[in-house]
């Protein structure tokens, strides 16, 4: 039976004002993206110096000019052992302040991050660290490099700035994917623009793991791109007092930690809270937990009365964006994955695609171009600059997407 990939067209992304233009290749691009990650988060030290970048709560408090003459000191005491321009640095700490100061210093460095995700075992954690190539490792225990203050910015949007792991569990072992200036540039402005990021002070409470785009490229940096403070509680059973005690505008985390958390917010005054932000990398069918997740809503919504509601899905090769919903545009139960937006574009794969169902193609400035080091999955996963995403799902004329079955097992 022939296979068949149907473009969708683009609808009017409702949440970002952003000159899109597209490339040679057909992909839809931001156009005046800052070189370089680093770049773009240089100038907000220079504008907001004084403000809180990174509160981790029982923790270190570090203001913009604190966090970014640590950063650059790291990156000097990897330049004096001989790492720089296009090495390979192991971020392996838990949640806090320093994992942040030790990513950052591997890319002032002019290195690539290399994020090893949360909660692998011993022996997967050495296949990353294997199968990256990593020149060094910034782990926990023991003191960070540290030298003269130093920043490389020599970096162009197509070069490489981060390499991210996938988490796929059971359907094989963490796959490096290859993510870009321009890949990350073009995730921090799409979640800026979709979520209305203020610039004067936005409090994020991030639960979501930093080693995973969810939380890095869709939290982290949007946040700092804005000048913003990102809130992090180590210690999951502060993260809810954190909410009241930090003044915190926007809740960042999955629908199992909000799940985790309702008991421990139920006492408290949050309305300060303007936004919640529901990552997944999952996409469930109709009926796969639907209830739970509706009266999850409605809990937040509770709890949050002046809250807007957000979900966002997207996988590792697609930064961790690209499609989404907000309060009242669909139910999060009925199978939704969500609108495009940022750039993403979509095409169906399969029989059929024509008759708007088949497996989910993405494309767009945040999706990635390869794998590392996998020349065979890279072959098997993108149809040119299309994205195999192994999502069974239907696309109606809106645009809407909607999971119709389980993920399949990645080819």
């Amino acid at each position: 039976m022939s296979h068949l990939l149907v473009e969708y067209p683009v609808p009017r992304d409702p949440w970002c004002d952003n000159p899109l233009a597209r490339g040679a290749d057909g992909v839809l691009r931001y156009g005046n993206l800052s070189p370089a990650v680093t770049e773009l988060l240089d100038v907000q030290v220079h504008a907001f110096g004084n403000r809180e970048a990174v509160v981790e709560i029982g923790g270190p408090r570090l203001t913009y000019r604190q966090l970014w003459h640590s950063a650059s000191r790291i990156a000097g005491g990897l330049q004096e052992r001989g790492i720089g321009y296009g090495d390979r640095v192991a971020i392996r700490m838990p949640v806090g302040a320093r994992w942040v100061r030790a990513f950052l210093g591997a890319m002032l460095s002019g290195a690539v991050p290399v994020l090893v995700p949360d909660g692998l075992s011993e022996a997967a954690a050495a296949q990353v660290l294997s199968d990256s190539c990593a020149d060094f490792v910034l782990e926990a225990g023991g003191s960070l490099p540290d030298g003269a203050a130093y920043i490389d910015d020599g970096a162009s949007l197509s070069e490489l700035a981060l390499l991210c792991y996938t988490a796929d569990g059971d359907a094989g072992p963490p796959r490096g994917v290859e993510l870009t200036n321009e890949n990350l540039l073009s995730a921090i402005r799409s979640m800026v623009g979709a979520l209305d990021l203020p610039t004067d002070g936005l409090r994020n409470l991030v639960l979501l793991p930093l080693a995973h785009a969810g939380g890095c490229v869709d939290q982290l940096l949007p946040t700092f791109a804005v000048g913003g403070t990102v809130v992090l509680a180590p210690d999951p059973a502060r993260a809810a007092e954190a909410v009241v005690a930090e003044r915190i505008d926007q809740v960042s985390a999955t629908r199992r930690m909000f799940a985790g958390l309702l008991p421990a917010l139920a006492g408290l005054h949050a309305e300060g809270v303007r936004q919640i932000c529901t990552a997944g990398q999952r996409a469930e069918p109709p009926g796969a937990g639907a209830d739970a997740s509706d009266r999850m809503a409605t809990a937040l919504r509770e709890l949050f009365p002046l809250a807007r509601q957000w979900s966002v899905w997207g996988a590792t090769e697609t930064s961790g964006i690209g499609l989404a919903t907000i309060d009242g545009a669909a139910l999060p139960g009925a199978g939704i994955l969500g609108f495009p937006f940022g750039g993403t574009e979509l095409a169906l794969w399969g029989p059929g695609a024509e008759a708007g169902r088949g497996e989910l193609l993405c494309r767009g400035p945040n999706v990635s171009r390869r794998y590392w080091k996998d020349p065979a999955a890279t072959e098997s996963r993108f149809t040119g600059t299309w994205f195999h995403t192994g999502n069974q799902v239907s696309i109606d004329g809106t645009g809407l997407v909607r999971c119709t079955s389980r993920p399949e097992p990645r080819r």
